[in-house]
């Protein structure tokens, strides 16, 4: 079989079209492929449907099955790598409406089992007071009453024993007078609460010490499946299991710079007086 294509798009539906069309020109049919990768069939049609994205492995085992030449299996595995990854800017989140941004995460965290939450620079909803979730919103123009509630709605999923989150925080994260200073010391005397829970593991990292990594972005790990990355003009996600398996070996540098436990809420209840005072 040959196949050049003049030009691989960046879509999930260039993936699905790109896979379908190497199939046929293979003489192959779906049923037959799906045998040859230990497949349904069922996932084939879906996958050259573009009703679901394959893994780099699904695509690997798809283009072996149809003898493609390395250099077009090179070609396709990052055509596939594009397609795990989604861009969200916040331009069309507000448009759309911020409480179905909030919807899709209470969807990450229905389905997702362990956490894992690097905060640089600020604390994220599950962990904020209503106070912090409000000013967190307060810049942006409308009505977001619909999105603080389901903010404060997603903080059940915290009560949930059989689940397990990591949540690290820099000391800027935690300090960052983002509100006045009695509404900030609230802020973290529930960090302190909250690391209380017997599912969750909340450390920091204080500025005192020597740290020889430099974060970039706020990022959050679901089990070992999705990654999604905070930038200032929106979000990244990863499926790609290289890009998941990245985030992870950097949040388990961050935790060997973390003070957890007692530790930990000692210097939270510093801070919190030094709010006070």
């Amino acid at each position: 079989m040959t196949f050049e294509p003049e030009e691989l798009g960046q879509s999930r539906a260039d993936l699905a079209d790109t896979l379908k069309t190497l199939r046929k020109r293979a003489g192959v049919t779906q049923t037959r492929l799906a045998q040859r990768c230990n497949m349904s069939q069922t996932k084939i049609s879906n996958i050259e449907g573009a009703k679901l994205t394959p893994t780099l492995v699904d695509v690997e085992l798809i283009l072996r099955a149809l003898d493609a030449p390395p250099d077009l299996v090179t070609r396709v595995a990052a055509l596939a790598r594009t397609a795990n990854t989604e861009w969200q800017d916040v331009w069309s989140q507000r448009r759309t409406g911020l409480e179905k941004k909030q919807n899709e995460l209470a969807g990450f965290e229905q389905s997702s089992t362990e956490f894992r939450y690097f905060l640089l620079s600020m604390v994220t909803g599950l962990l904020a007071t209503p106070e912090y979730v409000r000013g967190s919103l307060a810049h942006i123009p409308g009505d977001h009453s619909k999105a603080i509630a389901k903010k404060l709605e997603r903080q059940a999923v915290l009560y949930d024993t059989s689940k397990r989150f990591t949540f690290i925080l820099t000391e800027q994260a935690v300090r960052w007078p983002f509100l006045p200073a009695p509404a900030m010391a609230m802020q973290v005397d529930r960090l302190a609460s909250i690391s209380l829970l017997p599912n969750i593991r909340l450390g920091i990292i204080p500025l005192d010490g020597h740290t020889p990594v430099g974060p970039l972005n706020t990022f959050t790990v679901y089990d070992k499946r999705i990654a999604t990355v905070e930038t200032q003009t929106g979000a990244m996600v990863f499926r790609d299991h290289r890009d998941v398996s990245a985030y992870l070996a950097e949040f388990t540098q961050y935790e060997g710079l973390a003070l957890f436990g007692d530790q930990c809420r000692e210097r939270l209840t510093e801070w919190a007086n030094r709010f006070r005072a």
